[in-house]
């Protein structure tokens, strides 16, 4: 019989403890943002009915990406391949008894059958952040503002991003009114625009002459390139800048303008795929030559929570990916030490006194301090070297001799300093530490 591969699932990752450290970095930090703005958190199942996501999902995600199957219910389920009709349901389960506006958090994992490749896997994980019950721009532009400082906590500096805007309303003006589509060329040219990034000028100007038509081909490229020319709202054509939608997106920066976003830009090529989207819409790029891609994005999405039969609500949310976000943290040098969530290890010097360090580790413990004991009986010089491998911040040498005394030689395991301590102090040393490198001490909370 072979043996069984070490290797998870095609697309998927596992997380070995200095992996899961990062992620549980980015976690803490989006779910501190996320309470800062008054954001609750909450859960959904993996499981769902398929028909939650056909409904408005899109047909290329719904039926293509999928991981559909039947249970021993006979029901067609899938595992979730995103959020928003989840958390549409939930919040239509509640209609009419949840306080709006309701402002909702989750973060969890989803799969989508997709070709893996950098920042794209089969098995992701995201946090999800929407607001419901607000229909003014005050609520994309919370939403917006959350994005921007999303990226501030982990250090980011303005010229690293750049936060993209466009809105459906507005497309559709430029479709309709400018372009002169037709319902299926609007269509067409929506995801042709959607995917102008990932293909050639010259596929992208075939594609276009191709939903065109021969008649319409020419002025129809001379109208796309000065659509595609437009680098503020003023320089829309007037069939397109003087549509109520552009107005609404005038204001919108103002207001950016007026939380100290400086780095919001208006795309008119920002389509966002799925087909919920019903105005704002909006991704956050990084600037990085290294990481030139979209990291995470979102928009107002009106229509869902009317598909459960209950009166519709407003709302606008994004989600943002952890994958992406850990590669933006990578290139800009911003991840923090890699060091053990474990804050002490007890290196064990002679059989009699593991008795005594357990006893040790056991009062540390109450005090708060994470603690590992040696409990292998090996030698010494391996006991150390395990420690190290493990990047535990301190470790302190515990013999009979040590318990007798209550004083104990405390080491930083990364300057290799050393200090005599007695329980009190190594517990005031440790945390002191613990705090200065998270600015939290109960930071695991968060996670």
């Amino acid at each position: 019989m072979n043996a069984l591969s070490t290797k998870p699932y095609k697309g998927t990752r596992d997380y070995y403890p200095e992996e899961k450290r990062v992620q549980n970095h980015i976690f803490s930090t989006w779910a501190n943002v996320a309470q800062r703005f008054g954001y609750e958190e909450y859960a959904t199942p993996i499981l769902e009915p398929l028909e939650l996501f056909t409904a408005k999902s899109g047909q290329e995600l719904a039926n293509e990406q999928t991981y559909v199957f039947t249970d021993r219910g006979d029901r067609t389920v899938t595992i979730r391949p995103e959020m928003t009709p989840s958390v549409s349901r939930l919040v239509a389960g509640r209609r009419q008894e949840m306080a709006m506006p309701a402002r909702l958090y989750s973060i969890a994992n989803f799969m989508r059958y997709e070709r893996p490749q950098r920042g794209r896997e089969r098995e992701f994980w995201q946090m999800n952040i929407d607001i419901f019950g607000v229909q003014s721009l005050e609520a994309d532009a919370e939403i917006i503002e959350m994005a921007y400082q999303s990226m501030k906590a982990f250090g980011a500096r303005d010229d690293m991003f750049t936060i993209r805007i466009n809105n459906r309303e507005l497309i559709d003006a430029m479709m309709y009114s400018y372009l002169k589509c037709d319902g299926v060329q609007a269509q067409l040219m929506i995801k042709l625009l959607d995917r102008k990034n990932k293909i050639t000028p010259e596929e992208f100007r075939d594609q276009a002459i191709e939903i065109f038509g021969t008649e319409q081909a020419e002025s129809g490229l001379m109208k796309l390139a000065t659509l595609l020319q437009s680098r503020t709202i003023m320089d829309l054509p007037v069939e397109v800048r003087q549509h109520e939608s552009a107005a609404n997106m005038v204001r919108l920066f103002e207001v950016l303008t007026e939380a100290g976003i400086a780095n919001a830009v208006f795309d008119p090529t920002l389509m966002r795929g799925l087909d919920y989207y019903t105005g704002t819409v909006f991704e956050v790029f990084d600037t990085h030559p290294d990481n030139a891609r979209a990291l995470f994005g979102g928009g107002r999405y009106d229509g869902l929570v009317g598909l459960f039969g209950v009166e519709p609500l407003p709302t606008v949310g994004m989600g943002l990916g952890a994958t992406t976000m850990q590669q933006f943290l990578e290139v800009h040098g911003l991840l923090p030490d890699d060091v053990s969530t474990t804050d002490l290890y007890l290196v064990v010097v002679g059989e009699k006194a593991l008795k005594g360090a357990k006893r040790l580790a056991r009062e540390l413990r109450e005090e708060g301090v994470r603690v590992e004991v040696d409990i292998t009986g090996r030698k010494f010089d391996k006991q150390l070297k395990a420690a190290l491998k493990k990047r535990i911040p301190f470790l302190a040498f515990i013999g009979e001799e040590e318990l007798r005394s209550e004083t104990f030689i405390l080491k930083d395991t990364k300057t290799t300093d050393e200090q005599v301590v007695d329980m009190s102090r190594m517990v005031s040393v440790v945390l002191d530490r613990r705090k200065k490198t998270t600015g939290d001490e109960f930071d695991d909370l968060f996670i």
